[in-house]
């Protein structure tokens, strides 16, 4: 799922709500959590999962292409665990699909 179909299944879910209403609250929340992201702090939403910044070590890496050592500068990344609820359901949701014959 992508942002605008997100926006958009909300917005039927939610039909006594504009949908330009909607689309500012989802753009709201993202940057929120992009801008906490970006100070550093974590963003945990209860039953879906946890947003932090992890950092990585500078290391020595290989250009693909011709094989040679290019050193990679420390970097801090996203990273995403996800809740245990999130877990539960997705792992549930695995056992209720039938395989084809």
């Amino acid at each position: 799922m992508i942002k605008s179909e997100l926006i958009d299944r909300l917005a039927e879910a939610n039909p006594h709500l504009y949908h330009r209403d909607v689309e500012r609250v989802v753009n709201t929340i993202l940057d929120g959590v992009t801008d906490a992201l970006a100070r550093g702090d974590r963003v945990e939403l209860r039953g879906f999962g946890a947003f932090s910044v992890r950092q990585r070590p500078a290391r020595t890496g290989r250009n693909p292409r011709t094989g040679e050592s290019v050193s990679v500068k420390e970097k801090h990344v996203p990273f995403f665990k996800t809740g245990k609820e999130l877990r539960e359901r997705v792992d549930g949701s695995r056992d209720t699909v039938k395989e084809l014959p």
